[in-house]
């Protein structure tokens, strides 16, 4: 880690494990920096801007967080405007929360929709900024007019304590049915029969995780038919079927073949109840096993090597994983 990022008082964002809280990011500062050995995953002190731990609010919270927890404060654009099925961040109720643009109003307004809760709120432009993913020292899709540096010494949130590009290095390679796009591209094309992509669910207990499914046939403006490919109906007797929209859709991502290890602090999708959960390596176990923690639910579990994949992010119809952003085109 660099010990000039995690300097006393340096500004940060942090995420939250509460209940209510989980799917933000809140601004604060960091009181007691992490030692600089960092064998296993280690616990920062901050202290929140916005956050309060008292009832008057004149008292700042503080509390101690993981490094996974924690990331710089993400570059912002000065009055920009926002499209239909833009990613973006809103800020509410004192953090910034991850949601999907929907409508576009008049007076430099928006409707966002959030995934983790299904609502959708209006909010005023400045209150929103372009969602980026903070990607191995840098800033995922990149401030406009700025280069992404690959070696920016800056690390922490989805870096790892070791290089990438040393031992446990990622090789990738685009799979053929990753060739659609979707996210901000859907509005625009159409899948066709048989594609091969993955699913989020809002349902109870499904929130957080991506199964994978094929195209049957287009329902609607912005809604298709899907079969799971392995979620099968209450009688067993076949995969089950749906109707889902446009913002619940994405291509399948690249396959990806690890060829040593992961590392601590990679974030990895975790094959679990046939679907892949996003969750980080908290803890490298002998005989290629891992502890990988899930922010969405504050567990723990145990994971083989070959359960685990490197996660990817859909951005800007990009693929983004670890140091690499994978761009496709309709010619791909």
């Amino acid at each position: 880690m660099a010990d000039s990022y995690f300097r006393k008082g340096a500004e940060v964002e942090v995420s939250s494990d509460e209940e209510g809280f989980r799917g933000a990011w809140y601004t604060a500062r960091i009181i007691k920096p992490p030692p600089k050995s960092t064998k296993n995953n280690t616990k920062v002190l901050i202290e929140y801007k916005t956050l309060m731990a008292d009832e008057a609010g004149l008292k700042p919270l503080r509390e101690k967080v993981d490094l996974v927890q924690i990331r710089p404060p993400p570059p912002r654009e000065s009055n920009r405007s926002f499209q239909f099925s833009d990613e973006v961040d809103a800020y509410h109720n004192e953090g910034w929360w991850e949601g999907v643009v929907t409508a576009l109003l008049d007076n430099s307004r928006y409707t966002v929709f959030f995934r983790t809760t299904r609502e959708q709120i209006e909010f005023r432009q400045s209150d929103l900024r372009l969602h980026r993913e903070w990607v191995s020292g840098n800033w995922v899709p990149p401030l406009e007019n700025e280069g992404v540096s690959p070696t920016e010494e800056v690390k922490t949130s989805k870096a790892t304590v070791k290089e990438k590009f040393s031992k446990g290095t990622i090789v990738e390679k685009m799979s053929p049915a990753a060739e659609v796009k979707t996210g901000k591209a859907m509005a625009k094309e159409k899948f066709s029969k048989g594609t091969l992509v993955e699913v989020s669910s809002d349902e109870e207990g499904f929130q957080g995780a991506w199964f994978a499914a094929t195209i049957v046939k287009a329902v609607g403006k912005d809604k298709f038919l899907i079969e799971y490919q392995s979620l099968r109906t209450d009688d067993d007797t076949e995969f089950l079927r749906e109707e889902i929209d446009t913002l619940h859709i994405r291509p399948y991502p690249p396959e990806t073949v690890m060829i040593d290890r992961f590392n601590l602090l990679d974030e990895v999708d975790a094959l679990y109840n046939d679907g892949w959960w996003v969750g980080v390596i908290s803890k490298v176990l002998v005989g290629s096993r891992y502890i990988v923690y899930f922010r969405t639910t504050s567990e723990e579990m145990e994971f083989s090597h070959s359960d685990l994949r490197p996660h990817h992010e859909w951005i800007d119809s990009k693929w983004v994983q670890g140091s690499r952003v994978i761009e496709m085109s309709s010619n791909a």
